[in-house]
Parts: C-alpha cells; sequence; structure tokens
C-alpha cells in the first residue's frame, strides 16, 4: 500500500478541562490534535496529505484515553506512537526538540534553537511551534521566550491556556 492510501482516522475527545479537542492518527501514529472550533484549520492541514479519512473512535481511544489521563493530571509522559514522517524536516526537528522537554519544566525559543543545532534560528523555532499539529502531546506550552515570560500560545484561550497547561504541570513561572 502506498504512502499516500493510507488512511487517517478520525475521532473526537470531548468535555475535557480544555474544552472539546479533535483527534487525528494513521497506522504510523498521533497526526494531530486540534480544538473542535478549529475544526476547518484541522481538515485543511489534513488535505495535504492527500489519504482519505475515516471516522473511527476505535482506533482513536488510546490517544484520547492518555490525553485525559495528561489533563487530569495523572500522566507526565505518553506511550503512544507519533506520525514523525508528517512533519517538514526542519519542523520535525524542531518539534521532537520541543518533545524531549520534560513534565513540569521549561526551555526557551533560543535553547530548543541551540539544541536542533541551530542557534540563530529562535524565531524559526517559534514558528515551528505555531504550526505545531500536536499541541499538548508535543508540548509547545513549555516553551517561553528568554525573558522568562510566555509568548504566543494559538491553543484553546490562547495564553490563559498555556498558563493553565504550566500550571497544572507544577513549572514555575515568573
Amino acid at each position: 500500500m502506498s504512502r499516500s492510501s493510507k488512511k487517517i482516522f478520525l475521532g473526537e475527545l470531548n468535555d475535557t478541562p480544555l474544552g472539546d479537542l479533535r483527534l487525528a492518527a494513521s497506522d504510523s501514529g498521533l497526526l494531530a490534535v486540534e480544538w473542535a472550533e478549529s475544526l476547518p484549520e484541522l481538515e485543511k492541514y489534513l488535505q495535504r496529505f492527500h489519504r482519505p479519512m475515516e471516522l473511527n473512535s476505535k482506533k482513536l481511544k488510546a490517544y484520547a484515553s492518555e490525553l485525559l489521563d495528561y489533563l487530569a493530571g495523572s500522566r507526565q509522559k505518553f506511550r503512544f506512537k507519533i506520525d514523525w514522517q508528517t512533519l517538514r524536516p526542519f519542523q520535525r526537528q524542531a518539534m521532537q526538540a520541543v518533545y524531549a522537554i520534560p513534565y513540569g519544566e521549561t526551555r526557551t525559543y533560543a535553547e530548543i534553537a541551540a539544541r536542533i543545532g541551530r542557534p540563530k534560528a529562535y524565531r524559526a523555532v517559534g514558528r515551528a511551534n505555531a504550526t505545531n499539529p500536536m499541541p499538548l502531546v508535543i508540548p509547545c506550552h513549555r516553551v517561553i521566550g528568554s525573558d522568562g515570560k510566555l509568548h504566543g500560545y494559538g491553543g484553546g484561550e490562547g495564553l490563559k491556556t498555556k498558563e493553565w497547561l504550566l500550571k497544572m504541570e507544577g513549572a514555575i513561572l515568573n
């Protein structure tokens, strides 16, 4: 089966502390997490893969369960696979560095840029975070400005959501 004919499975995760979420996965792992009110953006993102899509809550059950545990404060690491192949090379590199930030800790955009060997690419790291297709799972909320302040968050209620996530994880904020 060619890569372009592999299905994308879609599901919902409703009534979380942060609202309703939509999930997408392939047989290779999680592809996307998005707030329900951003469904048009999710659909546009998934269409670029030119794969058939299928509603299948059973295929998304493990992802939904772990996300619920995380949002309840009882999970610090996700065990499920992520389909990293769908990210462009720079974004994949930046997102894998963000994914490695430990629960309850933060890093700056500059620290992520340095970690991936591109110390001057902190703005590009910011852009990669802004287009993170798996917020919560790839914890872009753990990336802060060099001034120690929260900068930008596209999910949920923006910075309010970012702050909630960091406080839920026990991160120390200035």
